[in-house]
């Protein structure tokens, strides 16, 4: 089964980073048919000799935008390219098991009515052998639609899609921090059918300034808008609204980074 990895960078991103991820694609124990690399507006020239060193391998195809248009602009225009009907997201600054692609074809041939795959992910800091968490998803259809009336089921950079679903949902679309959990729901609403495999397939890599991103007015904005959105399509209903952006207004304006933290680590995490 032909694959495509799609995958986006832009300037602020490690190149050290970016070149252990695309190495993590490319020792899959099922080969990708492709990868396509979105560079989403001008990049540094660290980040431009990572790049150069893979240009030799015929597998990889780059999409170079003149502007930044953020990561859903990036990812939709990315999509397009993609030349098979299933494709894996990468982030630039995680890494993939050998055999995580492999485990998630497998799903596929068993089950081919399934629209997308996930996995679970270990968090590290620095070293990847550095656990420090484990974000674990609901693995079933049912369990895992449930879910997502109170949080982005899936692991985005974990995720195997087939890209006409995708793009009967309407794509990639900006959505400030949330342009995942936006497609989910759009999925949802098309009746597309849902797994997570709970096996950390995916490393992803964080730091003191992921649970800081975490908090403050614009992210506790931009998930009450995708609550919004869902009260609106009758996704949730009225009582589930609130229940959403009570939680949302405490754990993103009125508890400390440091709360935050333990909280994510120690109640939202395994």
């Amino acid at each position: 089964m032909k694959y495509s990895v799609l995958m986006s960078v832009y300037n602020k991103e490690n190149p050290n980073y970016l070149k252990e991820s695309i190495n993590s694609m490319l020792q899959q124990t099922v080969k990708p048919d492709e990868i396509v690399i979105v560079k989403d507006g001008p990049l540094t020239e660290g980040l431009e000799l990572v790049l150069k060193e893979f240009s030799c391998n015929i597998c990889i195809k780059y999409i170079t935008l003149e502007h930044n248009l953020g990561l859903g602009r990036a990812l939709e225009i990315g999509l397009e390219h993609c030349s098979n009907e299933f494709v894996a997201r990468m982030d630039t600054d995680d890494i993939s098991l050998n055999n995580r692609c492999e485990k998630q074809l497998e799903y596929f041939q068993v089950n081919p009515n399934l629209s997308m795959v996930g996995t679970a992910i270990s968090e590290f800091i620095n070293d990847p052998s550095d656990i420090v968490s484990c974000r674990r998803v609901p693995t079933n259809d049912r369990e895992i639609k449930e879910y997502l009336k109170t949080r982005s089921p899936f692991n985005h950079p974990s995720v195997m899609f087939k890209k006409t679903e995708v793009q009967k949902a309407g794509s990639y679309k900006h959505w400030y921090l949330n342009e995942d959990y936006y497609l989910w729901i759009r999925m949802f609403l098309n009746n597309c059918e849902f797994a997570n495999i709970d096996e950390p397939l995916v490393s992803m890599r964080i730091n003191e300034e992921t649970f800081l991103r975490r908090g403050g007015w614009d992210y506790f904005m931009t998930q009450k808008k995708i609550f919004d959105y869902m009260l609106e399509k009758k996704v949730i209903n009225i009582f589930l609204y609130c229940y959403n952006n009570l939680i949302r207004f405490i754990t993103r304006l009125l508890i400390p980074n440091k709360m935050r933290k333990w909280l994510y680590k120690k109640v939202l995490r395994s």
